[in-house]
């Protein structure tokens, strides 16, 4: 089986962005807008030759709303299946209470934490992460989703205390069947789809 890792945060931190660099795609939805991610998103990345399944996750909100326990449930289940976890936090605005409160939950989880200190890009090392010891998760790896700035660092820790042996993968293939009635398009979605 492959090595999961979650990556989690508050709304608007950059975790979409750095699932997409990582997977070297564009599935995660990336807005201005907060709450945009709400459900757990899969995407196989491959980590310094070692290849992982990464989870993207909704923001972590303070409000009890309904979609928000909803998206926690989600987040969840995410740490569950996680073999290791990617905190990202945001350089620009700082340790929040938000942060805090993540943070105390993560310290719980059994699994390793690594705390992604993103939108770093131009700021002095030390002062990016320097109010983020307070998390008392490591470390704090300053980095920019966006540019790529300090990926390297996190990942090869990353991978560090990810598990290296990985059982048989018991892959089923998908079956899919196309029907419908004659002259009406079968074979040449079929030829579309297959490219």
């Amino acid at each position: 089986m492959l090595p999961v890792v979650a990556i989690v945060g508050r709304p608007n931190v950059g975790k979409s962005t750095l699932f997409n660099r990582l997977t070297r795609t564009r599935n995660a939805l990336v807005d201005d807008q907060p709450g945009v991610t709400r459900d757990r998103l899969h995407g196989m990345a491959d980590l310094q030759g070692m290849r992982c399944l990464l989870v993207d996750t909704g923001g972590v909100a303070e409000d009890t709303s309904e979609i928000e326990l909803k998206v926690q449930h989600q987040i969840e289940l995410a740490l569950e299946e996680a073999h290791a976890v990617m905190f990202v936090a945001d350089a620009r605005s700082g340790s929040l209470n938000g942060d805090r409160v993540i943070a105390a939950w993560l310290r719980r989880e059994s699994q390793p934490v690594f705390l992604a200190v993103n939108k770093a890009e131009g700021l002095d090392r030390e002062s990016a992460v320097a109010e983020f010891h307070e998390l008392a998760l490591g470390e704090p790896f300053p980095i920019s989703a966006r540019t790529g700035f300090g990926i390297t660092s996190l990942i090869k820790a990353v991978c560090s205390r990810l598990p290296t042996e990985t059982h048989e993968v018991d892959e089923k293939k998908t079956r899919l069947a196309v029907i419908g009635r004659p002259n009406v398009g079968k074979s040449t979605l079929v030829n579309a789809l297959l490219g």
